[in-house]
């Protein structure tokens, strides 16, 4: 897979809708409905992060779920590439960008989400061919001003910023014409999760589905 057929992809991804849920799933017996929740209040493009032992399991266990499309988070090494797609990942996420986890991900076809924090790294995915890329962490970076300024110069380039990204400033993030969506835990706190609260999670995904995109 080419980075422009990743990012072509990774558009249509996440043009579904204005936020991917980023998910930390610490018992595998929550993947299932957890994802379920999360579908029927209208998020179905679901990152699950390969923070969790049981991480690799729930990406598996929640690709069954009809109408879900489950992504690997947190890729950072070839072998993490190997095992997401593997596990039945249909996409990935970095934080960063190497060039060793650029290659493994065009080497599998597994289109990717590649995390850039400055301005000389936008530019040099960009360069490799990848027009959208997730801008982490995205208020320690500047937030939407950094954003802002951001499209000025690089205007071609569609983000998807994620790391500080909550219900409050998601709407700030939207506004701007080079977010395609934000990526944001809110929509399944650890709380909610650890009750089996699924009604809760539905809920804060249907308020989240709702922003402006």
């Amino acid at each position: 897979m080419t980075p422009a057929e990743a990012s072509f992809k990774m558009h249509s991804l996440c043009s579904q809708a204005p936020v991917v849920p980023v998910l930390v799933i610490d018992d595998l017996a929550h993947a299932v409905p957890l994802a379920r929740a999360l579908i029927a209040g209208g998020l179905s493009v679901l990152e699950v992060t390969l923070r969790t032992p049981v991480a690799l399991a729930a990406i598996a266990a929640m690709a069954t779920v009809p109408g879900a499309t489950v992504g690997a988070g947190t890729l950072i090494t070839a072998s993490d590439v190997s095992a997401a797609k593997a596990a039945g990942a249909e996409f990935g996420v970095s934080p960063g960008a190497t060039p060793a986890l650029l290659d493994a991900c065009e080497a599998a076809d597994l289109p990717l989400l590649p995390g850039a924090a400055s301005i000389t790294e936008v530019m040099t995915l960009l360069a490799r061919g990848y027009s959208v890329q997730k801008f982490f962490p995205a208020e320690a970076n500047g937030g939407v001003a950094a954003l802002s300024a951001i499209s000025g110069p690089l205007p071609q380039v569609q983000f998807c910023p994620t790391g500080g990204v909550n219900t409050h400033n998601a709407p700030e993030y939207l506004a701007l014409k080079n977010v395609i969506c934000v990526g944001g835990s809110w929509v399944a706190p650890s709380a909610l999760l650890a009750r089996g609260d699924w009604q809760g999670i539905t809920a804060l995904a249907r308020a989240a589905s709702s922003l402006q995109s």
